[in-house]
């Protein structure tokens, strides 16, 4: 055990969380989104939903401040009539942890695209429609 690391990150979350360089992204997976097949790096989460383990990642990573966008969320298809209010619970997240951000909403295929070139997937047990989201890290 280490001091103030939330318990609710695994040591390989940890350590994939470290792993990471400055521009390299990880997605935070819903339980529908297809980790396994957009990403070789999956580490499973099936018990966390995405807004407490999101609260817990940005305890310790930094955003990326050299890009244009340093969150990307999944766009909603046209015709899909939702309403994705887990995004404002993100934004308060990201609000208390004083990074600054900017979000980018990505149309669904090209965000599996871009998942390919991620990190990593951490695929939560998040059950609320369009619940992804991708974080981009930068440097302390």
């Amino acid at each position: 055990m280490l001091k103030n690391i939330p318990k609710n990150l695994s040591p390989e979350m940890v350590k994939i969380l470290m792993e990471m360089g400055h521009g390299d992204e990880i997605v935070l997976a819903d339980a529908n989104f297809p980790g396994h097949s957009c990403n070789t790096r999956v580490i499973r989460a099936d018990g966390s939903g995405i807004p407490r383990l999101l609260e817990s990642i940005m305890q310790l990573f930094p955003l990326d401040r050299y890009s244009k966008t340093q969150i990307g969320l999944m766009q909603v298809v046209p015709g899909d009539d939702v309403n994705p209010v887990i995004w404002d619970e993100y934004k308060g997240i990201l609000e208390k942890s004083g990074e600054k951000y900017e979000i980018e909403y990505i149309e669904r295929i090209a965000f599996y695209e871009r998942t390919k070139t991620n990190y990593a997937v951490i695929q939560t047990g998040e059950t609320a429609l369009y619940g992804n989201i991708m974080l981009k890290k930068g440097v302390i």
